[in-house]
This record gives structure tokens, sequence and C-alpha cells, in this order.
């Protein structure tokens, strides 16, 4: 019945909504965690070698997941078939690379507590682009539209009421303050705008992991880049440096922890959009407050009035997230966003369908998703590297509260495990 088959596919897409949401929430939390390693900035390091090394562990750990999750028939057949978007993909991956490096700028001039909500404000940019660009919240109800966008100023509110829960005393950055601010703010314009490439894939029905392991050679290339014009060329202290051998696998896995937390992230922004996906992604705030708080004690000394600002902004933070999440988009946002993708696929000849039916989180797909012996071999590899940095690394020289490390550590895993769950269940990873 026509009726039956509707409702259907409202429940369907309500589903998909709430995956998105989860998506979105989870790479909060995986995203909070990867920031605990830039606090090296504090011990001399320089920008350029924290980017560049970091990078490398995003690297590694993006063809390391969806070799796992796919295998690499799966991801280069449909790289194959949605060949121009590579260069859409490279192009995402070098403005990350230039915001990553200019947020490590930030957090040395002005500390991580006001730079992270300075370069959060990439979910304003996020929600003008994808108006713009996707027919997101185009002849949206107005209830929506106030939840969206009032929730992201909320978010955004309490990341300001957060950063400044942790200001001590006149602060030492003082002398370099307006250079970090304009490193955050560059950082947040990139980051805003790195989305569109992102939706541009999702749209014409593009996997994620696909998207991704096309996306850290633009990462990785730019980032050496950097360091090679900035930061003394081959005789760069991170090629050379005794030290960095120590350091390198906080940094590696600083990268990898990134990688999980942005893959929820791409998911919930296919399923989601870029103006619902950023905002909840950026209530990693919370969960980086957390660390710096209970992990590294950097609320350890505040009075009363700093500790209203962690209480208040959490609050805040909470109910913009609830906002955001609750915005399902109705028929007719949901009539604008199919023009776009109508868009894309006469753009570059793509059937019609194909997009809609994956997008819609499809678990119908023709490809081989065998796993052969290079796969193992990437993943061996991978684990290799880890294993030998490891063995090499040296706790960093910080007080750290190891009970609240591990609890913190089992949410990681079980928000991991939830979502993973999740998209296997809906989506089989599409």
């Amino acid at each position: 019945m026509p009726g039956t088959t509707k409702t259907s596919a409202a429940v369907s897409f309500i589903s998909i909504h709430g995956l998105g949401v989860a998506c979105g929430l989870a790479a909060g939390v995986w995203l909070g965690a990867a920031e605990a390693p830039t606090k090296l900035v504090d011990i001399g390091l320089s920008p350029f070698a924290i980017s560049l090394c970091m990078v490398a562990g995003v690297f590694t750990g993006r063809w390391t997941i969806p070799t796992l999750l796919k295998g690499t028939r799966y991801v280069f057949a449909d790289l194959r078939e949605y060949s121009h978007l590579i260069v859409m993909a490279i192009l995402a991956g070098m403005l990350w690379a230039v915001a990553n490096t200019l947020t490590v700028f930030a957090i040395r001039d002005v500390g991580l507590t006001i730079a992270f909500p300075l370069w959060n404000t990439n979910s304003l940019v996020g929600i003008l682009w994808g108006r713009l660009l996707f027919g997101e919240l185009k002849n949206a109800s107005g209830k929506n539209i106030a939840k969206v966008v009032l929730g992201t100023v909320a978010i955004i509110a309490a990341a300001i009421m957060l950063g400044f829960s942790t200001i001590q005393g006149s602060g030492a950055h003082a002398a370099h303050a307006l250079n970090g601010i304009l490193a955050a703010a560059g950082a947040s314009l990139l980051w805003g705008t790195m989305y569109i490439p992102y939706r541009k894939a999702y749209v014409s029905g593009m996997n994620p992991l696909s998207f991704v392991t096309i996306f850290t050679v633009g990462e990785l290339v730019t980032v050496f880049a950097l360091v090679l014009a900035f930061d003394g060329g081959l005789h760069a202290a991170v090629f050379h440096s005794p030290a960095m051998r120590h350091l390198l696998f906080w940094l590696f896995l600083g990268g990898f922890v990134w990688v999980i937390g942005d893959l929820f992230q791409q998911f919930a922004t296919k399923y989601l959009g870029i103006g619902r996906a950023i905002p909840l992604s950026n209530t990693n705030q919370i969960w980086g407050l957390a660390w710096g708080a209970l992990v590294f004690g950097e609320l350890a000394h505040t009075d009363a009035f700093r500790r209203l600002l962690v209480v208040t902004g959490t609050i805040v933070m909470i109910a913009g997230a609830l906002a955001v999440s609750t915005a399902v988009a109705d028929a007719r946002e949901q009539d604008s966003m199919n023009q776009a993708l109508l868009r894309e696929c006469g753009r570059y000849n793509l059937e019609f369908a194909r997009p809609v039916h994956l997008y819609g989180g499809s678990v119908s797909e023709a490809r081989d998703e065998r796993r052969h012996w290079w796969d193992y071999a990437i993943l061996a590899a991978a684990a290799g590297v880890f294993v030998y940095l490891g063995l090499n690394a040296r706790v960093p020289a910080l007080a750290m509260s190891v009970l609240w490390l591990w609890i913190l550590a089992a949410i990681l895993v079980a928000s991991a495990a939830a979502c993973a769950w999740g998209l296997w269940k809906a989506t089989r990873f599409s």
C-alpha cells in the first residue's frame, strides 16, 4: 500500500537520523581525547613537528581501519567508480592539514582552552555551506531551523564558558594572543570549508571509508611540505632529534584516536548533513575538558566561579546537542537535499537511484569484501609500527591520574563499540 511504503520510508529515515546522531556524539568523545597529545607543545616541540607526527599516525589509521572493515578490493572498487571525487578528497586532506597545524600554533599562543572554542565556530561555517550548496535547512520548518541554529550557538557559547573556566592567572600567552586567535579563526574557516568535499562525496554515494583513504594522502603530503618549507627542511628537528624517538608513540596514538573520531564524524556528516554533524562532533570540548581536568588536573586549584562555569557550560552544551539531535529533517527539507543530490548526479553522469539507495544507509552493495593476503600484511605492518614505537616510548613528564585515564579510556571503547555495532547492523559500514 502507498501509505505503508511512505510510513516505512519515514521510519527508516528517522532510524538513520538516530544513527547519525550517535556517530556525531561518539565523534565528540574520540576527537576530544585526541587533543591530549597536543599538550606536548608545552615541552618545546615545534607545532609543525607535532602536526607531522600526528598525521603520520592518522595515515597509518586511515589505511588500516578501512582495510579491516571492508578490505582493499572494496575500497579501490569504490574509488574507481567515483574517481572524479579523488581530487576533492585530496583537497579536503590538504585543508585539514593546514587547519590542524594552525590549531597547534593557537594552542601554543593562547592555550588549548581558549583556542578550542574559537576553532569550534567551524560549525557556523558548516551550516552556511550546507544551506548554500546542499539544500540543508532549505524549506525546513521554523522549529527545525531554530533547533539547529540555536543549538549550535549554545554549543559554541558553552565551549567559551568551558574555555574561560580553565584560564589561570593573567595568562602566559598574552604576548602572542592575537596570533593565536588568528590561527584558531583560520582553523575554524578551513575546517568548516573542509566539509564541502565530505558532503559532495557522500551525496554521490561514495563510502566514507574510501574517501578517508585518499583524504589522508593530501594530509600527509601537505604537513610534510610545511615542515620542509617552514621548519628547517630536511634538517628539521623532527627528523634528527633523539628526543622525538621517545615521543613518536604518543603522537601516533593521538593521530590514531583522531582517525576513529573522524570516521564517526564522516558517517554523521553522511547521514545528518554538515549543519547537524559538525555541532554534535564539537561536543568534543566537554571531553577535551574532561581529559584536561580529570587526567591532567588542570582544574585542581580553580575557584568556585570557574567550577560554576564548568557545570553551566556542560549543561548548556548538552542542551545544544539535544536540540540539534532532535531536528529531524522533514519532507520539504529532504526534497531540497534530493535536489542537490540530483544536481550532483547530473554533473557526473551518475545513476540517481543508486546514490539515493546508499545515502539512506542501504546494505545491498555487490562489491568484493573478501580479505586477501595483502590486507593482512597491511594490518600486520600497522600493528608492527605501533609495537616498535611503543617499545621505544617513554611516559611524558606530565602529572596524570591513572584512575581517570582508565575510566575515560573505557568510555572511548564503549562508545566506539556501540556505534560500530549500529553501523554494521544498519548499513554494513556503507
